[in-house]
């Protein structure tokens, strides 16, 4: 395992990522830096040297809806060997809750049952994974060798308007939420929803932002609306995070991505943008297919009566709409894109990475196809110029920096 996997298993999955490049039909001098043998040697010997934490990695649900035994080679983005060869040390596990368990009643259920499959999966394999309730105990489970699995809530509905629900969540070790999803919820408006009846934050998500501040639990702005964002910046005294989003500079008028004023405002606040790696988010092109694909889906979903897009019905309908319509793939090369435009704007010290593995789908870059391939995404920093002590901000530094600033500001009192 490690470097020597790392290694052995690029050279084949490489040469398939360059089939489906789109840079493949062009002519190369010298080969990509995601496909540069020395580049990625040392690349991923920085990212076994280096903390990775991932913010937002949807392991949870997956193995809810299919189960499969994540301590062991599996099929999707995230399983042990495949974090031992791309150097992950702290992968943040959602806990996802869908639109519609706030509406039916079942999100508090559906939290609690995902945290016990994150809990059965450190009970499976206490030899390489842990909880941590705190920073310091992440960098003990690294010291031992462990993946630290921390949580994050995707979607606030399980709170269900009680602050004491809050609390329960924050002792069995959430340690983020992200404030609403894909429809608007008794906290926040969403971006992804037209129907916004609180313009902003809730009521009762305006008392939760300083709760949350209290308690140590990081507020998270991805998914939420842009007036949403501004109240969370003007509510908020502890740094906040964006888990898992990119910038909006390379998809304009697309909300669910952040504007170059609100990454700035971040910063100013002393948080992190961690860049989500689905092609949509990354890739105008990718965008614009993927809205396309969307509202045809939208369209199938309404007329048959269907909520859930996990539905087999809809599954079965996205695989017909692929086969007329391929998507078109974004590149490790666009993610560093974002990379560089965020540290451009406001330095190095505000951006992570925030994958969405397990959670965009079929819609991951050429090179960045699961969790063993971070070191694809360093080979291409490194490519560009930035020096070890930056890329160890961008893969954990920068993160750290904003959680123990979080914890500090709780242990104040305040």
């Amino acid at each position: 395992m490690g470097l020597r996997a790392y290694t052995q298993r690029m050279s084949t999955t490489l040469a398939l990522a360059m089939a489906l490049s789109s840079h493949a039909a062009i002519a190369q001098d010298e080969p990509l830096p995601y496909e540069n043998a020395t580049l990625l040697n040392r690349a991923a010997q920085l990212t076994h040297r280096f903390l990775v934490a991932d913010t937002h990695i949807d392991v949870p649900y997956r193995i809810y809806d299919h189960w499969q035994d994540v301590t062991q080679s599996a099929t999707g983005n995230f399983d042990l060997p495949k974090a031992q060869e791309g150097g992950l040390n702290l992968p943040f596990m959602s806990i996802y809750l869908p639109w519609h368990t706030e509406v039916d009643g079942t999100a508090y259920a559906l939290a609690n049952r995902l945290i016990d499959q994150v809990e059965a999966i450190v009970y499976r394999d206490p030899d390489h994974f842990g909880i941590p309730h705190s920073s310091g105990e992440v960098e003990r489970l690294m010291k031992g060798g462990k993946i630290a699995l921390a949580m994050g809530m995707e979607n606030g509905a399980a709170i269900a308007g009680k602050v004491e629900n809050l609390e329960h969540f924050h002792e069995r070790g959430i340690r983020y939420i992200t404030l609403a999803h894909s429809r608007s919820n008794h906290i926040s408006d969403s971006s992804y929803d037209q129907h916004r009846p609180w313009q902003g934050l809730s009521p009762f998500g305006q008392k939760l932002i300083p709760a949350m501040n209290r308690i140590g639990m990081m507020v998270d702005v991805s998914h939420i609306s842009d007036d949403a964002f501004w109240e969370v910046m003007e509510i908020s005294e502890a740094p906040v995070i964006a888990s898992h989003s990119s910038v909006r500079h390379f998809t304009p008028d697309w909300e669910r991505n952040m504007s170059d004023e609100m990454i700035q405002a971040l910063a100013k606040n002393g948080g992190v943008i961690m860049i989500n790696f689905g092609s949509s988010f990354i890739s105008k092109a990718s965008n614009d297919n993927h809205g396309t694909y969307a509202k045809a889906r939208s369209g199938f979903m309404e007329q048959a009566g269907i909520q859930d897009t996990h539905d087999p019905r809809v599954e079965a309908f996205t695989k017909t709409y692929r086969e007329k319509t391929p998507f078109v793939y974004a590149t490790v090369e666009d993610v560093a894109d974002h990379i560089d435009h965020v540290v451009e704007l406001v330095g190095i010290d505000y951006v992570g990475l925030g994958s969405d593995f397990d959670g965009v789908g079929d819609s991951l870059p050429v090179g960045l196809k699961d969790v063993s391939m971070y070191p694809s995404l360093v080979a291409v920093l490194l490519h560009r110029g930035y020096k070890t002590e930056d890329i160890e901000k961008i893969l954990g530094g920068n993160f750290m920096r904003v959680w123990k600033a979080v914890e500090a500001f709780a242990v104040q009192g305040h």
